[in-house]
């Protein structure tokens, strides 16, 4: 089947600050994964519309130790894709320590361990360039006001050809304080073309802002500077930072975000062009005349079949998917396997249990972008009294349902929230006996990510409580959570068994 036209978003979820790459026929995608473990996913497509999730770069954040605990909007910031000396490369910049970078022989890998690049507080969206035509290498950071107290310019390094430091103590090649009514620019993607250095970049921030681009006939600069692509009169807020990627019959592509508050940063593809006449010459034209489109020609390529990046897991072997991580590195005692199909999850004890964004044993994925109905079953194995287990989406506020053992010995339904300003859970409904100790648990998001929880114990579905908004974190949309936990003690607390884990489509509430 050929489908002429796309729709945007082409990834309707968190997919936050995207950066993309053609190897051959191949593209691929990266994108920030801040303090959850694996990070920096790695996405595929043959069609820059439709694409799978293929595994992870970073499989534990480092220095481990750091983020034994959740670090929710720290971590892994604005990743760059580039693929040099037939390798991949990726480089991060974790805001608190510095400028990172991994590689690969594959995509697939295997990756190499984590290279502190440039160490600093506040470094933050770094993009290398290796300059075929002069065999030097460059890198370009971003600043983060939160640790160096400065913001809105962008510095520039010669880098080592290995990408293993910088070598010189760095350059402001464009400051933004100097360019009237710019503010917040950051995310820079570095690139050579047409005899030029370009700079995208976007600034404005991020649910308000716009893309940027920059040229200069030399690395550190001068640049000069227009706006390429800017909300005017579409639905799409602050259309920026994202990475520039052309096919190999020669047709441009931009992929960038839009904020969406509890969704996250979905991620749109624009048409681009470089312009050949007027005040365009030479500059990258994004979308319909640098407006966001919502509906567009496919590119140029074979078209594939429908595909997304994995929702649904059966947890088959009592392995969960790639589309899963933990809410900081994972260590020892957080998931049994064993052969039979389903996830089984240690109580995780824990003095915590009343407050889900403090722990790391959450195992999250990415809320959807269309109002959806999300279901798993779930049963409580544990026997001691205060064990639960559930099914959550968790932000800056959480709810959550499922199944607790009680001081009586019974199993009861639960259902509890928290606000943003909140520092313990409290109930959403009176609990409920399980008898049987499982329940089918069900959330539905509806338009605005307001959510409906309910449940099914065996009597049919009973919906409980009042709607809850789900929240975003500061820079990470909300998440679907499973968890399974226990009270401080001593010894084995049991588990809590999840299975036919679904998204499904639904009408809006």
């Amino acid at each position: 089947m050929t489908y002429e036209t796309y729709t945007n978003p082409v990834l309707n979820a968190d997919w936050s600050d995207p950066d993309v790459v053609r190897v051959g026929d191949d593209f691929y995608l990266t994108a920030s994964s801040f303090g959850r473990a694996p990070g920096l996913p790695l996405l595929h497509s043959r069609d820059l519309v439709h694409w799978t999730l293929i595994g992870h770069a970073l499989e534990r954040l480092e220095p481990a130790d750091e983020f034994r605990s959740p670090r929710h909007d720290c971590g892994v910031w604005a990743p760059s894709l580039r693929h040099h000396d037939d390798r991949f490369w990726i480089f991060w910049g974790d805001p608190d320590q510095g400028i990172f970078q991994v590689n690969a022989p594959r995509i697939r890998g295997p990756w190499s361990r984590p290279h502190l690049v440039k160490e600093g507080k506040g470094l933050i969206d770094p993009c290398p360039l290796w300059d075929d035509e002069t065999g030097e290498a460059y890198l370009v950071h971003a600043w983060a006001k939160s640790r160096a107290g400065v913001k809105n310019r962008l510095t520039g390094h010669r880098m080592h050809p290995e990408g293993t430091a910088v070598l010189d103590e760095g350059k402001v090649i464009v400051d933004g304080d100097r360019i009237p009514g710019w503010f917040t620019l950051e995310g820079p993607k570095l690139y050579r073309h047409d005899g030029w250095f370009w700079i995208l970049a976007p600034a404005g921030g991020v649910e308000t802002g716009w893309q940027g681009a920059f040229r200069a006939r030399d690395f550190f600069g001068p640049y000069e500077e227009r706006i390429v692509l800017e909300q005017k009169d579409t639905e799409v807020n602050g259309p920026h930072q994202g990475g520039w990627v052309r096919t190999r019959s020669g047709e441009d592509w931009f992929l960038h975000f839009q904020q969406r508050g509890a969704y996250g940063r979905v991620v749109h593809l624009q048409p681009m062009r470089w312009g050949a006449s007027g005040s365009a010459a030479g500059w990258p034209v994004i979308g319909d005349e640098g407006a966001p489109v919502l509906e567009h020609r496919r590119p140029d390529l074979p078209a594939g079949p429908p595909a997304a990046p994995a929702t649904d897991d059966d947890f088959p072997g009592g392995r969960f998917g790639r589309q899963w991580s933990w809410t900081a590195n994972p260590h020892d005692g957080l998931a049994t396997q064993h052969s039979a199909d389903g996830l089984r999850l240690t109580c995780v004890r824990t003095a915590d249990a009343h407050d889900l964004r403090r722990l790391p044993s959450v195992l999250t994925q990415r809320l959807p972008g269309l109002p959806s109905a999300v279901e798993v079953e779930l049963e409580l194995h544990s026997e001691e009294p205060g064990a639960r287990a559930g099914l959550a989406v968790l932000g800056d506020a959480f709810g959550w349902i499922g199944l607790q053992r009680g001081t009586d010995g019974a199993v009861h339904l639960v259902h509890r929230f928290a606000e943003a300003v909140a520092e313990r859970e409290r109930d959403a409904a009176h609990p409920r006996l399980a008898p049987r100790g499982r329940a089918r648990l069900r959330i539905e998001i509806g338009t605005g990510a307001r959510c409906r929880f309910a449940y099914d114990t065996g009597d049919g579905l009973c919906y409980s409580g009042p709607v809850f908004a789900a929240t975003p974190w500061r820079w990470v949309g909300a998440l679907l959570g499973l968890f399974a936990l226990a009270p401080p003690g001593t010894g084995h607390a049991g588990a809590a068994s999840f299975d036919e884990f679904r998204i499904s489509p639904l009408r809006p509430l």
